[in-house]
């Protein structure tokens, strides 16, 4: 695929946006006994033979599945000759905390690939996690790239680079060798690329329908590869220790799933079964609680109350999120 072949994928009309009424109200949060908020969203569930048995709203939404792509992302990059050890690996699908473990294998990807900290163009942040962010603020730190969530692909696009003798400068291109292969691999996982943004980092962000990213989980878990290995061993690595990312791999054995930003969460199982959700105004707090509940739609056992934050009042928990499907 060719820069041409880009912009033009880029004018393509998705089949079914979000201004066409493609959402219905999926969750519905509660303060101190009283319902304060409904959230909105789009869900799909895929059973073992890849059918799609259950859905809300309209499963053929085009959404940018933000960080949520970082699976389909990592396995293009080992199709291309990437070569990470499982921690490197897990880093390279997550949005990790930022804490100094996570940086550590950043690192470690880097330095194997003789790079250091400025070969990162992603945007400089502080750290997820809370404590790590105040940490390194009172220590006198600052935003830097490392730190920042999207460090670890952003680490394996440079190695990516360095192993086929591409140009690092310019690597977010959507046009760069690497960027076009990922695209590519992204379109014959999903089914479909619609349209290719800037994501917070500054890497290429690609819209599919919210089916295909279902599709796209299922086809990395049933293959039983690199990504999925990596990821359901070390989920601690792909999220952190209180993040809802973290919590349902560590629940349910075998599991792979990723969040990302704007609501977005998809998983799947190595037996098929696969799921995705897009909470429709960005909100973050309800999507792993309406992903558990989609899951178990196909039989997949977990308990959507041990996801997300309790909603909190003058500090103390006051309230919960409670889905309203399945």
């Amino acid at each position: 695929m060719n820069g041409d072949e880009c912009t033009a994928m880029n004018e393509r009309r998705p089949r079914t946006t979000p201004s066409d009424g493609a959402y219905e109200p999926v969750a519905i949060s509660s303060r101190s006994g009283y319902d304060e908020s409904v959230h909105h969203g789009a869900a799909v569930a895929l059973d073992r033979d890849g059918g799609q048995v259950f859905s809300v709203g309209e499963s053929d939404v085009a959404i940018y599945p933000r960080s949520s792509n970082k699976p389909m992302q990592a396995d293009a990059m080992l199709g291309l000759g990437l070569i990470l050890s499982p921690e490197q690996l897990a880093v390279a699908c997550a949005s990790h905390d930022g804490t100094d473990r996570h940086v550590a294998v950043v690192r470690s990807t880097l330095a194997e690939a003789g790079l250091g900290d400025e070969a990162l163009a992603n945007t400089p942040d502080l750290p997820i996690h809370k404590p790590a962010a105040e940490a390194l603020l009172a220590g006198g730190g600052r935003r830097v790239p490392i730190r920042m969530n999207c460090s670890g692909k952003h680490a394996a696009m440079v190695a990516t680079c360095v192993a086929n003798h591409w140009p690092i400068d310019g690597y977010l291109d959507p046009a760069h060798p690497l960027q076009v292969a990922i695209t590519g691999h992204i379109e014959r996982l999903a089914g479909h690329v619609d349209h290719i943004g800037v994501d917070g980092c500054g890497a290429p962000a690609h819209v599919v329908t919210l089916a295909g990213l279902a599709r796209a989980f299922r086809s990395l878990a049933i293959a039983r590869g690199d990504v999925w290995a990596a990821m359901t061993s070390h989920p601690d690595l792909v999220g952190g220790d209180t993040r809802d990312v973290t919590r349902i791999m560590r629940r349910v054995p075998g599991l792979m799933a990723k969040d990302g930003a704007e609501g977005m969460f998809a998983a799947a199982l190595p037996d098929g079964r696969a799921a995705a959700v897009k909470i429709a105004d960005g909100a973050s707090r309800p999507a792993g609680i309406v992903l558990a509940a989609t899951l178990r739609t196909v039989g997949v056992d977990v308990d959507p109350t041990e996801l997300g934050d309790p909603v909190l009042g003058h500090g103390e928990p006051v309230g919960t999120i409670r889905p309203v499907i399945g």
